[in-house]
């Protein structure tokens, strides 16, 4: 079986439908957690707005937990539970921050999952509940996944195929190119990507 794992970008879809038109189109899970977790973001700034009418500052109940809204659960110490929920607690509003973050979380459990049916269960409940949602970020999610269903679900049926070898290739060329602060030669730019990344043997 040959497979294509993609950003949820609709010109990478076009390309691959039309150069590799027999391929299976698979949703990049990293992108997908991605997108999970700037929607709780974006959550997270909106109510900020609305309770306290400025962005967030040092001491301000939101402001103080955005990184421990972009961890996963399973990663959180009893502390920074404990600091999440204080957080939430202050004013009524910020039940909507943690009602996206929980959504957030059952995507990325979905991927978590050991068992690839059961995975799958879970992700078709969020197909079938996010676009239903009553915070508007979450919503939007929601209906993006659903325009994505195939390649969404494709995860489940393909062995976990993923984009994560390229993307960390990417990460490590995009590092050293801001270190080096611009290649002017080529052959030296790919040489010492080569060597960076691990391609050329010395």
């Amino acid at each position: 079986m040959q497979v294509a794992a993609l950003d949820p970008f609709a010109g990478y879809k076009t390309a691959i439908a039309d150069e590799l038109a027999d391929a299976t189109a698979v949703l990049d899970a990293f992108h997908v957690v991605k997108l999970g977790t700037q929607a709780v973001d974006e959550v997270r700034r909106r109510v900020q707005q609305e309770t306290l009418g400025h962005r967030g500052r040092k001491g301000d109940p939101l402001y103080g937990i955005q990184r421990i809204l972009r961890a996963g659960a399973e990663n959180l110490t009893d502390r920074q539970l404990t600091r999440l929920a204080a957080a939430i607690e202050t004013d009524e509003a910020h039940q909507a921050v943690y009602l996206a973050w929980r959504c957030a979380q059952d995507l990325r459990a979905a991927y978590r999952c050991a068992d690839l049916t059961a995975g799958r269960v879970m992700a078709e409940r969020t197909l079938s509940i996010f676009h239903t949602c009553p915070i508007p970020e979450i919503a939007r999610l929601g209906r993006t996944l659903r325009r994505w269903k195939d390649a969404f679900l494709a995860y489940f049926t393909t062995n976990r195929s993923n984009n994560g070898g390229t993307e960390a290739i990417n990460g490590i060329i995009e590092l050293h190119r801001r270190l080096a602060r611009g290649y002017r030669n080529r052959d030296n730019y790919r040489l010492r990507m080569l060597l960076v990344a691990g391609g050329l043997k010395t």
